[in-house]
């Protein structure tokens, strides 16, 4: 899946395919799995997924920035991030990709 976004449409079809539930029932439950994850997220500002990550809502203050054509500053009004941070397993086994990756390359 290299340089393609990942849909809603292949994570169902990914579940229809491993765990053989109808390609409806497979929508239905991708929807749900994602519905909760952002509810959760709207309610405890935290969703921990073992193996993978967690993300979090991080509120940001009000700041000062810049126009970068006319250089004018502009004030930045306070809001709220999605944040993402990958567990070590992830990170590793990215990282694990990668370096055969270009171990392969540089051969």
């Amino acid at each position: 899946m290299k340089g393609r976004t990942l849909t809603r449409a292949d994570l169902a079809e990914a579940v229809y395919q491993e765990v053989g539930l109808s390609r409806s029932e497979s929508a239905g439950l991708v929807d749900s799995i994602l519905t909760e994850i952002g509810d959760s997220l709207l309610a405890d500002g935290v969703v921990k997924i073992s193996s993978f990550g967690t993300f979090s809502v991080r509120r940001k203050g009000r700041r000062i920035g810049r126009n970068p054509k006319t250089g004018e500053e502009v004030p930045i009004m306070p809001r709220k991030v999605l944040v993402f941070r990958p567990s070590q397993l992830l990170k590793d086994r990215i990282n694990g990709e990668n370096h055969a990756a270009l171990s392969a390359e540089e051969e």
